[in-house]
This record gives structure tokens, C-alpha cells and sequence, in this order.
């Protein structure tokens, strides 16, 4: 008769713990950890993007004579990107990409992860898809009569929107790669 001789079953109960620790929970922090990055990664992309304007002013008359008046900066749509409000946007307290992304909450519908990236700022659709004006119309703020009846956009969302699809795979997959490793090597 033939004899089997002795097996150790120790790693193979290893590995059906860490099969299970994967199955129950800790796939789901994955799965936010990975939603969290990808919109990290096109908020940094967004942001660059964005043209930043002008400073706005305001024109008084005084004694029959313009003059100018420096209201703000620019930047208020870029700094939109990091924050909850347009009034938060204009006053300049907005946060890196990364750290916003890890703030903003993650939706689970079906078998999607979703997060929401959203710009506040209320003329934020049109520089991303352009605008119609009237021409001929004196525009004050910057003390010329408009040309142009369409402004193309700027497509700043469209594009890091399309470039961040086209890496996803791999940044995912390195992502992915990693987990395993941490989760088998424990």
C-alpha cells in the first residue's frame, strides 16, 4: 500500500483567511480607495486646466472721469474645484487635490463607485462649453464692445475627464497589484 505521508495545512488556512478577509470587507475600502485616487488624479489634471481670469474690476466715475477699481483676482474658478461654495472659491481657502478627493464621499450604486466632481462656481458651464454674447455690447469690466457671438469652451473637465479613462486601467491595475500583494503577504 502506498503511503501520503505528512502535510502541514498551516498555509493553506492562511490563505483561506486572507480569501475571506478580501470577500467581507476589505474589498469595499479598495474599491473607495481606488474611486478616491482616480478623482484625485482628475482634480490635479482639472485644475491645471483651468484658465485662471483677470483681475475684475469695478468702474466708478468721479468728478466726469472713469477710473478703475481692483476688486479681486482671478483664479476663482480654479480654486472652485476644492470648494463647497463660490463663496469659499473667491475668498481663496481651497485645499489640494488629494486631500479633497479623500474628503468627498464615495456613492456605491450596483457595482459602481462613484464620486461627484463638482465646481461651484456659477459660470463654470460656460467656460467649459463655451457661450453665446451679444455683440457690439460695451462690457465695462474690461472697457471693450464684445466682437465675437459664440466664446468656444475650454473643454478643461471634457479633456482630464477622457485622459484619466484612458489611464484608469493601468492605475488600477497597479492598485490592484499592490492589495493582493499586502493581502497575501501579511
Amino acid at each position: 500500500m502506498a503511503r501520503w505521508g505528512k502535510c502541514d495545512y498551516k498555509q493553506l488556512k492562511k490563505l483561506q483567511e486572507n480569501i475571506n478577509k478580501l470577500a467581507n470587507g476589505d474589498a469595499i475600502r479598495f474599491y473607495e480607495e481606488c474611486a478616491r485616487e482616480l478623482a484625485a488624479r482628475l482634480l490635479r489634471k482639472v485644475i491645471k486646466r483651468t484658465p485662471v481670469g483677470e483681475n475684475q474690476y469695478e468702474t466708478k466715475t468721479v468728478n466726469g472721469k472713469q477710473k478703475k477699481y481692483v476688486i479681486r483676482n482671478g483664479g476663482t474658478l480654479r480654486r472652485g474645484w476644492t470648494a463647497r461654495t463660490e463663496e469659499e472659491a473667491e475668498n481663496g481657502s481651497s485645499q489640494n487635490a488629494k486631500d479633497w478627493a479623500n474628503s468627498l464621499a464615495v456613492k456605491k450604486i450596483g457595482d459602481i463607485f462613484q464620486i461627484e466632481v463638482i465646481n461651484p462656481v456659477h459660470y463654470a458651464s460656460y467656460v467649459e462649453y463655451g457661450h453665446r454674447q451679444e455683440p457690439g455690447r460695451y462690457v465695462p469690466a474690461i472697457g471693450k464692445r464684445l466682437v465675437n457671438s459664440w466664446v468656444n469652451g475650454v473643454f478643461m473637465l471634457t479633456i482630464s475627464e477622457k485622459e484619466i479613462e484612458s489611464q484608469a486601467p493601468k492605475i488600477l491595475e497597479k492598485k490592484l497589484l499592490e492589495y493582493l500583494e499586502e493581502s497575501f503577504n501579511v
